[in-house]
């Protein structure tokens, strides 16, 4: 329930504010009573986080629950940790579940790291010769082996998350539930916990994940639940859930309102990116096949002349994970090529069977050198390519596994 506060009216009549307050005391009242949660306002709207959200996990199964933010991933997990008890429905978990929801979760911030280690432990129903026993390897995994004995309250938020993670991680629990905590700690501490995840996945250990990074849940992640607006819009394979809900993200696949979106830019004194293009088999589009090549083409106009210039694509995965760049003299021998003032096409082309079938997005920038862009963010498109006219009769019939498919050159002898 959402409390609202009405609009007030500049001149309110006295029997009106009498009777608005005895309504909402009334209302207070009520639900005190009934024992439920006293909203404020004098409104109330009703609000489901999650609302007729039905699935099965099995045991050793590794879920990634995605959405965007406000869609219930949170709430979801605290349900299934027993944080927070729904309003109706319910549900059965059969394992121990150990839970790292948020910074602090389960800590206390007036005892020391090593006090906290085994409270948490206890907590997740171990006993304290298995803690014991894990101690020594979890305080290697945090790095707080100098601080072990300070108030966890004197930690910093980096080095709170690594200590609970370490605790959830090495206790060894049936079902680990992770939030995207993860993402204070930093990227070495990112990388260990992604690998410490991927050794619990494989000791056949039940985790839910959620996380922003679409490449950690399809690294880790077998099946995932796809939450919008606190219903299940989707469940199964990783893969094919992570593509449907990127795919929804991508930039705007129309070559027309790129170009469009580039003509209200603002201009540069320097520079002027004039249009953008991208052909295949002579038709302009962004739908493409994988069996073709495709023409990239940028038209511009250089209003001063300049010592290295660049204009040039990158190619990116669609969670923004760049695949490779392209400059339009980056096979120059000059390290800062002259460019004169002038009208440009620079054509770009990517060969027949580079790209495997999937979606993409290209991002079209331009530069002097690295220390000026001329644009505050690149110029996006989405592209997909199909894998019509593939070449490689190995992966017929079936999606290429991998971001490209490029046919390389072998050479076969008979010994």
């Amino acid at each position: 329930m959402i409390g609202h506060e009405t609009e007030r009216e500049r001149y309110t009549a006295l029997r009106d504010v009498i009777g608005r307050t005895a309504k909402t005391f009334w209302r207070k009242t009520s639900e005190l009573m009934r024992g439920d949660l006293v909203v404020a306002g004098d409104t109330v709207e009703e609000f489901w986080a999650l609302r007729d959200v039905n699935f099965e996990i099995k045991r050793g199964e590794v879920v990634g629950v995605i959405g965007r933010n406000g869609a219930g991933k949170s709430t979801l997990l605290k349900i299934l940790s027993r944080i927070t008890e729904p309003t109706t429905g319910k549900v059965e978990i059969r394992g121990r579940v150990a839970s790292l929801l948020e910074v602090g979760t389960g800590f206390h911030p007036e005892l020391t790291g090593r006090e906290n280690v085994y409270l948490n432990g206890a907590i997740l129903g171990m006993t304290r010769a298995d803690i014991r026993r894990k101690f020594d390897q979890i305080v290697a995994f945090a790095e707080v082996e100098k601080f072990l004995d300070t108030p966890v309250k004197r930690y910093s938020s980096g080095m709170y998350v690594r200590l609970a993670f370490a605790v959830a991680a090495h206790l060894e629990p049936e079902i680990l539930v992770v939030d995207e905590v993860l993402a204070v700690g930093d990227a070495s501490f990112q990388r260990r916990c992604l690998g410490k995840m991927g050794e619990i996945c494989e000791a056949g250990r039940t985790v839910l994940f959620v996380s922003h990074n679409m490449q950690s849940i399809r690294q880790l992640c077998n099946q995932a639940i796809w939450l919008d607006q606190g219903q299940v819009r989707a469940i199964g394979r990783s893969d094919e859930i992570v593509s449907e809900y990127l795919s929804i993200e991508l930039p705007d696949d129309s070559i027309a309102r790129l170009n469009k979106n580039i003509a209200l830019a603002a201009p540069d004194p320097a520079f002027h990116l004039v249009e953008v293009d991208v052909r295949q088999g002579g038709v302009s589009g962004t739908e493409l096949v994988s069996g073709e090549s495709v023409e990239l083409k940028i038209t511009y106009e250089v209003l001063q002349e300049a010592h290295g210039l660049h204009v040039y694509f990158l190619l990116c995965d669609v969670d923004g994970s760049v695949i490779f760049e392209s400059l339009h003299n980056g096979d120059s021998s000059e390290y800062m090529p002259l460019v004169q003032r002038g009208s440009y096409v620079s054509t770009a082309t990517i060969p027949a069977n580079f790209l495997a079938g999937r979606s993409y997005e290209l991002q079209i920038q331009a530069s002097i050198a690295n220390v000026r862009r001329f644009f505050a963010e690149p110029f996006s498109v989405g592209l997909y390519v199909q894998n019509a006219g593939l070449v490689n009769r190995a992966y017929a019939g079936y999606e290429t596994p991998g971001k490209l498919a490029p046919l390389i050159a072998w050479r076969t002898d008979k010994l």
